[in-house]
């Protein structure tokens, strides 16, 4: 079956302009379907097939968009907010205009891999319960994290609602020692998504993340070379890899 959509839709989406921009444009004799100077930006057109020029340019429609984020303490995942900077305000005009959201999200104050898409398949299965995609993250903790909070990681720890968790897989990285107080580096892996379950996590132990980095979720990693608050497109090979998450 054919796909067509609204013309004004096309150029919007692909961040060419607003519609009321299009709308003047095409009143200005800038736009062109199939060699055909088109007024009307409501017209249907087939994004396989027919060809759309906006002054003698070629636009290649694509209906979704992947990107990875690192994200920057001090901003929220979401798409808007009254009080905060959300993911969204970090990204360009051109892609806001295929209306991403974030999949999942990070707390406020935590850092590292946030992927936005506006494919809403790809992100329900990966977001999905049954799906498990394990999550890596690196963490700063207050405490002697040991050999005793492996084992009970590993076996599932309650939560302060009650709720146990899977299985985690906690690596201890360093120790640093200032006087009495330890700060203990760390790495977890977790197959589920709990509200600010890293933290609650440790907090059953007795323990306190002070700074916490997302560096995988599936096959996904963060791209060193992002400093914190940059972003760019998947490739072709890290897409292909969070699809076969979801088979």
């Amino acid at each position: 079956m054919k796909k067509t959509i609204r013309l004004d839709k096309v150029l919007s989406h692909m961040g060419l302009g607003t519609r009321s921009e299009i709308k003047k444009w095409a009143k200005q004799g800038r736009i062109t379907v199939n060699d055909r100077m088109v007024k009307d930006t409501g017209l249907q057109v087939q994004t396989e097939e027919d060809i759309i020029l906006l002054d003698g340019e070629r636009v290649h429609y694509r209906e979704f968009i992947y990107l990875m984020l690192n994200k920057p303490a001090g901003v929220i995942s979401a798409t808007e907010d009254r009080y905060d900077q959300t993911v969204i305000d970090l990204l360009g005009d051109e892609e806001r205009g295929f209306e991403p959201f974030p999949v999942g999200r990070l707390d406020k104050d935590t850092v590292g891999l946030l992927l936005l898409t506006n494919d809403g398949k790809l992100s329900h299965e990966l977001l999905s319960p049954r799906k498990h995609v394990p999550k890596t993250y690196i963490a700063n903790v207050v405490g002697d994290v040991g050999e005793y909070d492996i084992t009970a990681f590993q076996a599932g720890v309650t939560l302060d609602d009650g709720y146990v968790t899977k299985p985690a897989a906690l690596t201890i990285l360093h120790h640093d020692r200032t006087g009495a107080e330890v700060i203990s580096r760390i790495q977890l892996t977790i197959i589920e998504g709990k509200f600010h379950q890293v933290k609650r996590m440790f907090e059953s132990v007795g323990k306190k993340v002070i700074y916490l980095q997302r560096i995988s979720m599936g096959t996904l990693t963060l791209d060193t070379e992002l400093a914190e608050g940059e972003y760019r497109e998947l490739t072709a090979e890290e897409l292909a890899g969070l699809k076969q998450e979801r088979e």
